[in-house]
């Protein structure tokens, strides 16, 4: 993958977080549990875009992400250096590949 899909109408902002640790929580424990699946992914930004934006404290000190309006996503996906790489899957989608 290159980039990420547009944002749902009832999803103003995109999050990118900062830590693997924080993605593999949010995949595992909350997208599981919302949807039945969870996938961590790992990718480069330009620093010029993020350069734009605040870091965010979303909960714990450990929570760190990025609030990326729908409306920059484009933008956003311009500033991605090369792949979007998925580099762990939990609930449905782990379980039918293993």
């Amino acid at each position: 993958m290159r980039e990420f899909p547009p944002r749902l109408p009832d999803q103003p902002i995109f999050y990118p977080v900062l830590t693997e640790a924080y993605a593999v929580q949010i995949a595992r424990d909350w997208n599981v549990q919302a949807s039945g699946s969870g996938f961590v992914t790992r990718f480069e930004v330009l620093k010029s875009f993020l350069d734009g934006y605040r870091v965010e404290h979303a909960g714990s000190r450990a929570h760190l992400e990025y609030w990326i309006p729908a409306e920059d996503l484009p933008q956003f996906n311009k500033a991605i250096v090369g792949e979007i790489v998925v580099t762990a899957a939990f609930g449905k989608i782990a379980e039918s590949t293993t």
